[in-house]
């Protein structure tokens, strides 16, 4: 039911954690991937990986997602599939972010879908449809501690991704949302160097959930598969959680 042949995809923040396994989850089910990150040397690894190719992107700037979806046309004549994955996250409160800090997180984390989306509906429209999946977060659905800018950042994310797949819906453009709960990528491990805790422990504490453990990224990559496949063809509008029923 998922197959993928033919199509090409756009995944931000490639180079690792959930976007490198999405990359090689999509490019196993027959798809043509672009690689979008700022650390060239990873992202260079994951294309040449997937048998894609790779495009050095700051997400936050528009020249560099403009580089991007034209690099994707130039490599595969289209985008089908767009994920806005990149994203980064800084664990304080209101009152000690620094407010350089709440505007890069915003940036990344927000304005970066702006700047992809906008330069792929219109190359999606014309080719009749496509799909488009956000990453979003547990704590775009529910609060989380000492963590105010991530926090509204994917909050952000949840009810953009409603807009969006309204106003693109009439152009068979399908916008969805995953959520993932706590995944075993680097910028968890970032999370608890930030709050000054040991990784393990961390960890530990992050795997306390129903289902027992934390994510894995090929966990997230599965599901953002299915939502660019045709499997979820009437699947528009969606927020899903992939966290181990963490939110539940």
């Amino acid at each position: 039911m998922i197959d993928l042949t033919g199509k090409s995809a756009i995944v931000t923040g490639g180079a690792s954690g959930i976007g490198r396994a999405t990359a090689a989850v999509l490019a196993e089910l027959g798809a043509g991937v672009v690689v979008a990150d700022l650390d060239a040397e990873r992202g260079e690894e994951a294309a040449k990986e997937v048998g894609g190719v790779f495009v050095r992107c700051d997400v936050s700037r528009a020249a560099d997602c403009d580089a991007v979806v034209e690099a994707a046309v130039g490599a595969y004549g289209g985008v089908d599939v767009l994920f806005n994955n990149a994203g980064i996250i800084r664990r304080s409160t209101v009152l000690d972010i620094a407010e350089d800090d709440w505007d890069l997180v915003m940036a990344v984390n927000v304005k970066s879908i702006l700047l992809m989306s906008r330069r792929v509906v219109p190359l999606m429209a014309a080719a009749g449809g496509g799909s488009i999946v956000n990453t979003g977060s547990g704590w775009g659905i529910k609060g989380g501690g000492s963590a105010v800018s991530y926090c509204a950042s994917k909050g952000a994310v949840v009810n953009m991704t409603r807009a969006m797949a309204i106003d693109h819906g009439p152009q068979n453009i399908r916008v969805n949302c995953v959520c993932p709960g706590d995944t075993a990528t680097g910028m968890l491990a970032d999370e608890a160097r930030q709050l000054g805790e040991t990784v393990d422990s961390f960890y530990a504490d992050a795997a306390d959930r129903p289902l027992g453990r934390i994510g894995q990224p090929r966990d997230i990559a599965q599901m953002v598969a299915f939502l660019a496949s045709e499997a979820a063809a009437f699947v528009s509008g969606a927020v899903i959680p992939v966290d181990g029923a963490g939110t539940a």
